[in-house]
Parts: structure tokens; C-alpha cells; sequence
């Protein structure tokens, strides 16, 4: 709970806006503030197309990688607390949004959402990607999949996506 509050407490990065949303209704007003009010929205989220209790297996990328082209997004990422409570926020730089389908070890699939930032200039040194990967700020695009409780928020547009591969 106290890093949920410290993290919806702390100040954004440069050319970033965020929100924590306690609501549906609150995530929705934050999200059209940043993509337009007159916009009409479409959701994207990891969808699990089959039941598994194995928590950790290795996946193998199925088809043909699709991006999802938006000019701009709003990720609402689940925070842990007592009760519902969305880290949603939206940075400047540029971003780009995919959908990947998986098939792992034992058979489950899934359709995954996966976001990369291409600009990391302006993250804190400290940020846990850089520890992973071991980089600095600004020195490399950074890309991590979507859980199944996460979404991702674009301006619904004509043609949703096309084929990377």
C-alpha cells in the first residue's frame, strides 16, 4: 500500500501526465482529457485464450507481430490496495504498442499487449528496467508485456493495426 500511494504521490517525469484513477468513471475522464473528449476510445488488454495454473513457462511468438498504431495512449497499469486503483498515465515521447500472439511450453495462449518506449531520457536512473537490462537512461528503447489487468487506451481508429513481420 505505501509504495501504491508513494508512486500516486510522486511527481511525473518530464512530458508525462499521470492519474491514479479509483473509478471507472475517473479512469475514463483522465483518459479522454489526454486523448480528446470527442474521441471515441478502444481498450487493449492481454487476454489469456486458455485456463493454466503454471505461473512461469517459456512462449514461443505464434504469428506475425501487429502493431497498433495511435498517435498517442494512456497505459492504466493495476495497483495493489484494499480496493481498485489504476496507475494511468501518458508521456509525450513517442511509444509503440503491439499485439503478439504466444503459445507457451504446456500449450496455454495468449494475445499479449506489449508497449515500448523509445524515448527513456527522462526516467530515473533507479527505474527497474535499466537494472534488467542494464542501461542507462535514454541509451535504448524499453519494452514490457502487459498483465491481463492492464490497459491501454487509443483513439479508435479505421484500421487497428498492421503486421511488423
Amino acid at each position: 500500500m505505501e509504495d501504491t500511494l508513494r508512486e500516486c504521490e510522486s511527481k511525473p517525469i518530464k512530458g508525462e501526465v499521470k492519474f491514479c484513477a479509483t473509478s471507472l468513471e475517473s479512469m475514463l475522464d483522465f483518459t479522454q482529457s489526454i486523448l480528446g473528449l470527442t474521441s471515441d476510445l478502444q481498450v487493449f488488454t492481454t487476454s489469456h485464450l486458455t485456463k493454466s495454473h503454471v505461473t512461469f513457462q517459456n512462449y514461443t511468438i505464434l504469428e506475425n507481430i501487429m502493431e497498433i498504431t495511435a498517435p498517442k495512449m494512456v497505459a492504466c497499469h493495476t495497483m495493489p490496495y484494499p480496493y481498485a486503483v489504476f496507475y494511468c498515465h501518458s508521456q509525450e515521447s513517442e511509444n509503440r504498442i503491439y499485439r503478439i500472439s504466444l503459445a507457451g511450453d504446456n500449450g496455454d495462449r495468449v494475445d499479449a499487449m506489449v508497449v515500448c518506449h523509445l524515448d527513456t531520457s527522462q526516467w530515473g536512473h533507479a527505474h527497474v528496467s535499466f537494472q534488467v537490462l542494464g542501461v542507462m537512461p535514454g541509451a535504448s528503447s524499453v519494452c514490457h508485456f502487459f498483465p491481463a489487468d492492464n490497459l491501454i487506451w487509443v483513439p479508435k481508429l479505421q484500421a487497428h493495426g498492421h503486421s511488423t513481420m
